[in-house]
């Protein structure tokens, strides 16, 4: 089987903070073989940093800061982005985005901060990974005024309307898909979405510890998520698709390759 790719793994969480080794051993044993360490906050980049380092050719980061802490948004925390932007390590800008479903920072804050980490990634030329929950009309307003400049955006862990989908692929965005599209009580809709992403548009991801796939027999004994459960999201996938799992996990993880500037490190499959 084709090597997999997972786009967004909270390292830091604190179910998966104290068991990192064991973490990484287990995903590359299931072939996932590459994966990006999320960045939400000042602090978070630089610990999903010091994962990447770890672990080179196999965990690389992102440096952002999530809308939940968007209320930590300064002047500085521009420049600290910036700075970690610039090691070799960082692949990607974000999680950034806007999240009006918990509100943990004001919305206005939210937007602000999520248009400045824009600015930054056309000022870089680097990729974005972006979240939206309960906020699609805002964030795609804001989205809209600078895809064009930008080079690569992703919406990470996309759960949203079929709908929400075409706005998305109208913006020509990478769309990353969990295992959400597991869940019976919420993901079917997913089930039915999914096949209208591109093929060179198409991520996989865990973003564990979250979102256990539910379908997964026997049922583990744990419910934290882990990076080497990514080839079940990817038969799921495959199946909703129509496509044979090889063919789909060749081109998500070409896809992933492409989309984070690392076909010059490695050769596609």
């Amino acid at each position: 089987m084709a090597p997999l790719f997972d786009i967004a793994v909270n390292f830091g969480a604190s179910a998966l903070a104290n068991k990192i080794p064991e973490i990484v051993e287990q995903a590359v044993t299931e072939n996932v073989i590459k994966m990006i360490a999320l960045g939400c906050s000042i602090q978070g980049s630089h610990d999903a940093l010091k994962v990447a380092q770890q672990y080179p050719d196999v965990v690389y980061s992102t440096a952002g800061i999530h809308p939940h802490d968007a209320k930590t948004f300064d002047d500085t925390s521009l420049v600290t982005l910036k700075s970690l932007a610039a090691l070799p390590q960082v692949v990607a800008l974000g999680e950034c985005g806007l999240d009006f479903n918990r509100d943990f920072s004001p919305r206005d804050q939210q937007q602000s901060a999520f248009e400045a980490q824009l600015k930054l990634a056309v000022e870089l030329q680097m990729p974005v990974v972006m979240h939206q929950r309960d906020a699609h009309e805002a964030f795609i307003e804001i989205l809209a005024k600078y895809r064009s400049q930008l080079p690569q955006v992703a919406v990470h862990c996309f759960t949203g309307s079929h709908q929400e989908l075409l706005d998305y692929i109208e913006l020509d965005c990478h769309i990353g898909i969990t295992g959400w599209i597991c869940d019976e009580r919420r993901g079917l809709h997913l089930l039915e979405s999914v096949p209208s992403i591109p093929d060179n548009r198409l991520m996989l991801e865990t973003d564990s510890p979250y979102l256990m796939p539910r379908n997964i027999k026997p049922k583990p004994k744990s419910r934290n998520n882990r990076p080497a459960n990514l080839y079940h999201i990817a038969e799921t996938v495959a199946a909703a698709r129509k496509q044979p799992v090889e063919i789909l996990r060749q081109s998500c993880y070409n896809n992933t390759l492409n989309f984070f500037n690392l076909t010059n490190n490695r050769e596609q499959v």
